[in-house]
C-alpha cells in the first residue's frame, strides 16, 4: 500500500513525464522492486540478492561467479559483495571447483530453497496485482509490446 501511495504523490509532483515511456516502466519497475524488497526485509534480503537466489534455483548446476557477472552484466566486486553477504546469512555455500582453483561453485542451502518460495509467491502477487483488471488479450498484448520494445532497443530499429 505504501508503493501505491508513494506513486500518487509522483503523479501529482512530476506530472509532465508521466507521458514518457521510460518514466513510466522506471515507475513500474521501483514499485516492483519496493515490494519485493519489503517482502525480502524479514529474511534481511535485497531484491538484488533475491534475483542471484533465483537465478541459482533455477540452475541444474552449480554455477561460478563469473556466470553471474555476465548473466547480470555486473563487476567482479558488486558479485562478491553480494555473493558473501549470502554466504553469512547461511542461503549459500561456496566451495572451490574440482577441476579449477580460479571458481568457486555456489550451492544453495536449505534456507536459500526456502527463500525461493517466498519470491515466487511475491511475484505473482505483483504480476496479479499489476494487470488486475485487464483483459486476456490486453494481457498478451502488453506482454507484446514489452518484447517489441526491448527488442528495438537491443536491435536499435523497429521490429515489424
Amino acid at each position: 500500500m505504501l508503493i501505491c501511495s508513494t506513486l500518487h504523490i509522483i503523479d501529482k509532483v512530476v506530472i509532465i513525464l508521466t507521458h514518457h515511456y521510460g518514466y513510466l516502466l522506471k515507475v513500474l519497475s521501483g514499485c516492483m522492486k519496493a515490494s519485493m524488497d519489503n517482502a525480502l526485509a524479514s529474511m534481511d534480503l535485497t531484491s538484488a540478492q533475491g534475483h542471484i537466489m533465483g537465478y541459482l534455483a533455477q540452475r541444474s548446476q552449480p554455477p561460478c561467479s563469473r556466470d553471474i557477472e555476465e548473466t547480470f552484466h555486473m563487476s567482479h566486486p558488486t558479485v562478491s559483495g553480494l555473493l558473501s553477504r549470502l554466504e553469512k546469512k547461511d542461503f549459500i555455500e561456496l566451495r572451490p571447483d574440482e577441476t579449477d582453483r580460479r571458481c568457486k561453485r555456489i550451492y544453495v542451502l536449505p534456507k536459500g530453497d526456502e527463500l525461493h518460495e517466498t519470491m515466487n509467491r511475491v511475484i505473482l502477487d505483483n504480476e496479479a496485482q499489476v494487470v488486475a483488471g485487464f483483459s486476456p488479450e490486453e494481457r498478451e498484448q502488453l506482454l507484446s509490446f514489452r518484447r517489441r520494445m526491448l527488442h528495438n532497443l537491443r536491435e536499435g530499429s523497429p521490429s515489424p
